[in-house]
């Protein structure tokens, strides 16, 4: 089964548990509980990431950025935004050459 294969069912999954929950689920706890928990548990969760990188702990960190992704994909769902929609937006930006963004100071012209 491919990446991209895997990320289609998990989100699928997920938005099985939104549609229908099932009692005991974290997923559907997550939906029951709202917006606010799901950007709680995202913050936490990239917060999770940049500590274990640090520590240089592969991997923690491999897990941390799975619990990353999976809760990214739950705000996804709840968001109406499709695993095609950001494959898409990847897609356009993998063209782009040179766009590195300038520092402030040259865009504000300060030198």
């Amino acid at each position: 089964m491919s990446e991209n294969n895997v990320v289609k069912e998990l989100y699928k999954i997920i938005e099985e548990r939104k549609g229908n929950p099932i009692e005991g689920s974290y997923t559907s706890y997550l939906f029951e509980e709202g917006i606010d928990k799901i950007l709680k548990k995202v913050g936490e969760e990239s917060a999770e990431v940049i500590i274990s990188s640090k520590n240089e702990e592969p991997k923690e960190t491999i897990g941390e950025i799975s619990d990353l992704f999976y809760h990214t994909l739950v705000l996804m769902v709840l968001k109406g935004i499709k695993v095609e929609d950001v494959v898409a937006e990847l897609e356009k930006r993998r063209g782009k050459i040179c766009n590195k963004k300038q520092k402030r100071e040259d865009i504000e012209g300060i030198h």
